[in-house]
């Protein structure tokens, strides 16, 4: 699917000396020999190629029940034998799931641990793997880069929260999301943030990057953190370019910055 991010990680993980992600090519970062991890979107890319020489595919994370994050579950644990590790709170709307993980819970894959993180506003069930080894997370379509998830099963407040979970990670945590959005959202940002220079000259590297067909995730929370419009709701200059008055929450404000990009 065009616009979908699928990640295969190594364990142990590695540190990458270049940018992963893709829209329609999956990121990887490969140590072989090693066992795979994978947020895996629908079954297509990843079975048509080869498998990399001494990897093997050996668990399969979804952040959600969406479709096109849990398409390929059955007919890629049928190939390959993976388990698919989900939120608990959405058990029963993932296909094949075998491992049900809940806030706070941590969970072992060979070498590497991760955090299981609740983060519902996209879906009520949402969650975000969080590996502090390897300084990543995998945010899913909670927070993407410059943006962040519709909220289709949840609230302005439920997102609020959510965001303000991942915004109190390590600044240095790259961010892998579950689409390649980041030249719209960027645009957007810009929209609503017009004088912000940082953000203005972000843009210019992910227009340039997107010209080449090269992807843009992951991006570094740092640099989130002074950028996207959804991490900074409280931001005078936000709420002054889409009118939203000083006495409005940060779940208030968020909402109407959501509904802006909604109608963008």
């Amino acid at each position: 699917m065009m616009g979908s991010s699928c990640f295969l990680m190594p364990s142990p993980p590695v540190q990458p000396s270049m940018p992963q992600g893709a829209a329609s090519s999956p990121a990887r970062l490969f140590h072989p020999p090693s066992s795979v991890i994978g947020r895996l979107s629908h079954s297509h890319p990843l079975p048509r190629a080869p498998p990399p020489s001494g990897l093997k595919l050996t668990h399969i994370l979804n952040t959600h029940h969406h479709w096109d994050h849990t398409g390929g579950n059955e007919e890629l644990k049928a190939r390959f034998g993976a388990t698919v590790i989900g939120p608990a709170a959405d058990r029963d709307r993932i296909p094949g799931i075998d491992v049900a993980l809940r806030d706070g819970e941590r969970y072992s894959l060979g070498a590497a641990e991760f955090l299981t993180l609740d983060t519902p506003g996209h879906t009520r069930g949402h969650v975000t793997y969080y590996f502090p080894s390897a300084k990543a997370m995998f945010s899913g379509d909670t927070l993407f880069s410059l943006g962040c998830g519709r909220f289709f099963e949840g609230t302005p407040a439920q997102m609020q929260a959510s965001l303000d979970k991942l915004r109190g990670l390590p600044q240095d945590t790259r961010v892998f999301c579950g689409h390649e959005y980041t030249a719209g959202n960027a645009r957007f940002a810009v929209s609503v943030d017009p004088d912000n220079e940082f953000l203005r000259e972000w843009k210019g590297r992910i227009d340039a990057a997107r010209a080449k067909g090269l992807p843009t995730v992951p991006s570094l929370l740092e640099d989130e953190l002074e950028a996207n419009p959804f991490l900074r709701p409280n931001s005078p200059a936000i709420r002054k370019s889409l009118g939203i008055p000083a006495s409005a929450s940060s779940a208030e404000a968020l909402g109407a910055i959501r509904a802006a990009k909604d109608k963008a």
